[in-house]
């Protein structure tokens, strides 16, 4: 059965954008190890490049964990399909005559919209867009230590 209502804000974006609710954060939430996942091997060549382009960035940023392989895979797939199909348009344009004389849209026209799509939604989840970025607060650099110390009332 499906939820009701906006999907949750996952802690860590909610202390990144600086708990803009104030409400308690759930201190109980799963922290996945922020390193980048391997790039899966069905990916295609230019999928592998776009994943390449934008993962150690992102592994920086602290999105980018194990655990997100499957949005960012997917986000690098469609990329690569929205821009094969955009080389396609390119090259012939939008319309081609048909034998009756009438012209008719290339049906590449349609792929590349719905990959664009794909890749928006997959892209806000991973804060690729500038919407999305604006809403976080770049995390000062820590070390596990860091925060053991802290919590410790060390340091």
């Amino acid at each position: 059965m499906a939820q009701r209502g906006r999907k949750p804000t996952p802690t860590a974006i909610k202390e990144l954008e600086g708990n803009p609710g104030h409400r308690p954060l759930n201190k109980n939430e799963p922290k996945p190890i922020k390193k980048a996942p391997a790039c899966p091997k069905s990916l295609s060549a230019e999928a592998r490049k776009e994943w390449r382009r934008l993962c150690k960035e992102l592994e920086q940023m602290g999105v980018l964990t194990n655990l997100d392989m499957g949005v960012f895979a997917t986000y690098c797939d469609a990329y690569a399909k929205w821009k094969e199909a955009n080389d396609f348009l390119n090259e012939r344009g939008l319309f081609y005559i048909t034998p009756s004389g009438y012209p008719q849209q290339f049906p590449q026209v349609q792929i590349a919209q719905n990959y664009a799509k794909l890749m928006n939604r997959c892209a806000q989840e991973l804060g690729l867009t500038p919407s999305a970025r604006t809403r976080l607060i770049a995390a000062a650099e820590f070390s596990d230590e860091d925060e053991l110390d802290e919590l410790l009332g060390g340091g």
